[in-house]
């Protein structure tokens, strides 16, 4: 059980993973043929993968009167295969809830096909730490995990540096995306996989959102039973790559180019706070993240590639004052998005 060389080579190399969205109609039900659309886009844009049943992709789907789980699942993967992608691309999808419910989507995920399961333990806090760690070995004894810190803003919580430490001896853990939006327990990770013997198995990702270049183009030197340990965070499994994602595989390009240089151009941090600023726009920041799905469903819906921002829950829209934060960073960094290739992408598919 696990992935093909290949794959894990990949996953190693680094990669760019958007969160995939859900596509819905102006009724709320789910847009299947809007959402394989969305799907073919991050294959034509270069992506190395998608994320798929995760926070972007509403964890309402999971809610009994949706009951969309496997079905989003399975349309998405019918999505690849159709597309007969004939590179590398890791599937990858989002596992939560408790241990038994987790179990459950763990085994749909790998009968359809998918590589990762992104272990998400928002949701969980009358679990002990001893107890999560029992709850992910769970998960790993189905199929190969990805795991997943999460801010607490957005249901997640603060997990011990000994958590993450043992974490990493599960065999079957095999990446661990970081985002809880915070220096000291982003390091509390690095050199938790950086003490294992298990740190050649894992490759590091970030997720947050706000340092998304800085954690790029890093390296995490630590001194380990007297020998110097150094450990990358090699790619991004982001909601914010879920937009503008072609310009987020050529910027991921250009920092595995730069990443080794003795010294780096100021350039870097200025398009470091470049990202981080659109960012706070699509995820409205400035609001506790509260119109973060809705914040990228409109970015997609002003490309052409959704139809609208409606999400599952009615009640969650963008905030005030959040459209025009989106046109502002829209404005000001056009070299950021990449609306000529979404054009040129829709033309090929044949939408107006």
């Amino acid at each position: 059980m696990g992935l093909s060389q290949e794959l894990l080579h990949f996953l190693h190399d680094g990669t760019v993973i958007p969160a995939h969205p859900l596509a819905l109609t102006e009724d709320r039900k789910f847009d299947e043929s809007q959402h394989k659309l969305l799907t073919n886009y991050y294959i034509s844009s270069g992506a190395g993968g998608v994320a798929i049943g995760v926070h972007t992709t509403q964890f309402e789907i999971r809610d009994p009167k949706h009951n969309l789980y496997e079905r989003v699942l399975k349309v998405t993967m019918d999505a690849i295969n159709e597309a007969h992608v004939s590179r590398p691309f890791l599937k990858i999808a989002g596992v939560c809830g408790p241990t038994q419910q987790a179990e459950r989507e763990a085994t749909i995920a790998k009968n359809l096909g998918y590589d990762l399961a992104l272990v998400s333990v928002g949701g969980l806090g009358d679990y002990s730490e001893k107890e999560l760690l029992e709850h992910v070995r769970s998960v790993a004894a189905i199929m190969p995990v990805f795991g997943f810190y999460l801010q607490p803003s957005v249901g997640g919580r603060v997990l011990s540096f000994e958590f993450w430490r043992e974490f990493a001896d599960i065999e079957g853990v095999l990446a661990i995306k970081m985002a809880p939006f915070n220096r000291y327990q982003t390091l509390d990770v690095v050199r938790a996989v950086c003490e294992s013997k298990r740190r050649d198995d894992i490759a590091l990702y970030t997720g947050n959102d706000d340092q998304i270049v800085l954690d790029l183009l890093s390296s995490y030197k630590f001194y380990v039973n007297g020998q110097h340990v150094e450990k990358r965070i090699v790619g991004g499994l982001l909601g914010h790559w879920a937009v503008w994602t072609a310009k987020a595989v050529a910027l991921l390009e250009e920092i595995k180019a730069v990443r080794n240089d003795s010294l780096l151009s100021t350039e870097w941090f200025q398009r470091a706070h470049e990202v981080t600023d659109s960012n706070a726009a699509f995820f409205d920041a400035k609001n506790q993240f509260a119109g973060c799905i809705a914040g990228i469903h409109e970015v997609l819906r002003m490309q052409g590639l959704l139809k609208n921002r409606l999400c599952l829950n009615p009640h969650e829209e963008l905030s005030e004052g959040q459209t025009e934060e989106i046109q502002r960073v829209y404005s000001a960094y056009p070299h950021l998005h990449d609306d000529h290739f979404v054009q040129t992408f829709l033309e090929t598919q044949h939408v107006k």
